[in-house]
């Protein structure tokens, strides 16, 4: 679904009426499954004269005026603006695109070094910095295949 301003009135409404709902019931479920206190307000002049408020107006001003007797530090230890958000989604992008970077570059020079081992490919097409990947790679799957031939030589026969 596009998310995007629905500018036809009676959609908005009902839209709204139904997203508030599933909200509440999502806070609701919250605070039975982590056993937490929580609390919702959605507020808009369009729809409502009077906020929408679970559990209760009451059970709400409760919770808020325990929220801030809390000390700053612990109170605004986990929240975020919009900007701050934003700087930890690009953040976190940022790393798994290393990681994926990371991870295509290894799966190239393996691939490349498979096709070298099959005559296909010629060593002689890469760059040093290329070369030098690959030898280690090979250094390491040679290391491997030592190892596993150590394992099934000390193995006992069935």
């Amino acid at each position: 679904m596009k998310l995007a301003y629905i500018t036809n009135d009676t959609k908005r409404k009902t839209t709204y009426k139904k997203r508030t709902n599933g909200l509440v019931k999502k806070v609701r479920e919250l605070t039975t499954l982590c056993e937490i206190e929580a609390c919702a307000i959605i507020h808009s002049p369009d729809f409502d004269s009077q906020p929408e408020v679970w559990p209760s107006h009451a059970g709400a001003q409760q919770l808020l005026s325990e929220f801030k007797k809390l000390p700053h530090s612990i109170r605004n230890n986990k929240m975020v603006n919009q900007e701050r958000f934003l700087e930890q989604s690009i953040a976190k992008a940022t790393q798994q695109l290393k990681k994926r970077r990371k991870e295509n570059r290894q799966k190239d020079l393996k691939k490349f070094m498979f096709q070298s081992l099959s005559g296909k490919r010629i060593l002689q097409s890469m760059n040093a910095m290329d070369l030098n990947e690959v030898g280690l790679l090979v250094e390491q799957n040679l290391k491997d295949i030592d190892k596993r031939v150590r394992v099934l030589i000390n193995e006992p026969r069935s």
